[in-house]
This record gives structure tokens, sequence and C-alpha cells, in this order.
């Protein structure tokens, strides 16, 4: 898997070089590329951004840059053998990123994320690359961030930890919040040694030795902790 990530603040994803996202691009799973949107501008401020057409607050990253820098990655992708991109564009209005979409993104080739800032990237750069990418925008919650880059490790590290060989077991993921084998429930509560710590104590049914009792357990205590906090994912189930 390929990934390109377009942004002002380049060293903002530093962190995906660490833990297991850093160790699939290590062996070579994950082809990581960072891009500095700067360098693809032509005067000594370096601009990328300027007020928005029809007025009010805030300012609006330039397509010129953008498309010069899409298009760059575009080329080095050819040249690498890559098919056509999925181009992943965070932005607090798109399609809300869930699992489903986690799992999704975790089958393709390549993706780039542009992460835009301010009052976000001029909209003539998600249609004008429309015919060459798939474009998805996509929020990862109802709320507003100061740009994309939060927004990228997310998705990026929700996607990575999905790709075969990423997890040391594969089946780590299939008892998550939100997985389909879960039902899209949300996971339970988990526990470790010791038996006992500060007058608390392991529930009974864990130390059993019963793995069908633990199973039934188990998906009891999902259905719960979903009824009590994300009930809505429950679908009329109740």
């Amino acid at each position: 898997m390929r990934i390109d990530i377009v942004s002002v603040f380049p060293e903002y994803l530093e962190p995906l070089r660490l833990s297991l996202v850093g160790k699939a691009i290590e062996r070579g799973q994950i082809d990581l590329h960072v891009h500095d949107l700067r360098d693809f501008t032509s005067d000594k401020h370096r601009t990328v951004d300027d007020a928005p057409f029809g007025g009010g607050p805030g300012m609006v990253m330039l397509p010129e840059p953008w498309a010069l820098c899409l298009e760059s990655i575009l080329e080095s992708g050819k040249a690498d053998g890559r098919s056509k991109p999925t181009l992943v564009i965070p932005v607090p209005s798109g399609r809300q990123f869930t699992q489903r979409q986690a799992e999704d993104l975790a089958s393709l080739d390549w993706m780039i994320f542009a992460c835009g800032r301010y009052e976000g990237i001029d909209s003539r750069v998600a249609d004008y690359f429309a015919e060459r990418c798939e474009v998805r925008e996509l929020s990862i919650g109802d709320y507003v961030l100061a740009g994309g880059e939060a927004a990228v490790l997310v998705m990026v590290e929700a996607a990575a930890r999905l790709v075969p060989g990423v997890l040391g077991n594969p089946e780590s993921h299939n008892d998550d919040s939100f997985s389909e084998s879960n039902e899209g429930f949300l996971e339970g509560p988990i526990y470790t040694r010791p038996e006992q710590w500060r007058g608390l104590a392991v529930p009974p049914i864990l130390l059993s030795g019963d793995h069908a009792a633990v199973a039934n357990w188990r998906k009891e205590q999902s259905r719960e902790r979903t009824a009590k906090y994300r009930p809505d994912l429950l679908g009329g189930q109740e």
C-alpha cells in the first residue's frame, strides 16, 4: 500500500513512523510519502491561501499549489506502477468516517490524503481531480479541527492496522468495537493480571476456563455497554 500525505506542516505526520504503522513502514508493507505543499508555491512568501470569494472570515487554500503537488504525486505513482489512487480530503462537511470506511481504505493500493488548513481547500481542486482519482471527502466527527492532519493520523492508523500482516495476530481486530464479527457493537470490558487489584477482582467467569460461557459473557457485556453509551448502534435490537 502506498500512502501520500500533503500538508503545510509535514512534521505533524511524524507520529505515523511510530508503533504499528511505523513497523509496517519499516517492513515495506506501507510505502509512506509526506509532501510539503509550500514546495509547490512560486512566490517568495510561499503563499498557500487567499481571501474567500463572496466575503466572510478566514482564508481559503489556493488551488494552484494543490494542483501542482497532486500532479507531481500522480506522476511519481505512475512511475511506481500504481493505478488510479483514492484522494481523501478530511472535511467536517464530509461523509462520516466509520470502521467500514477504514476496512475499505485498508483494501486500497494507493491513497493520497490532502490536509486542508484555514477554511479549507478551494472546492475546484476536488472537482478537477475527480477524473484522475476517486475523491472521498470524509469527516472523523461532528467537530471542527484547525487542520486535516489530526484527522489523517486517525484515518491512516485505523486503516493501516487492518492491512494483512500489520497486526501481530491477524485476529486481534475481530472483537474490536464496530467490527462486523462483533455485530457492530462496542467491545466490552477487558482485564489482565493480577486477579485482585486494589480491592477489585476480575469477573470469575473469565477464570472459569469455560470458553463458551466466556464468549456468551463477553457478548452480553458488549450489548450492555452499547446500550449504555451508543444505543444508536443497536438498531432497534433491544
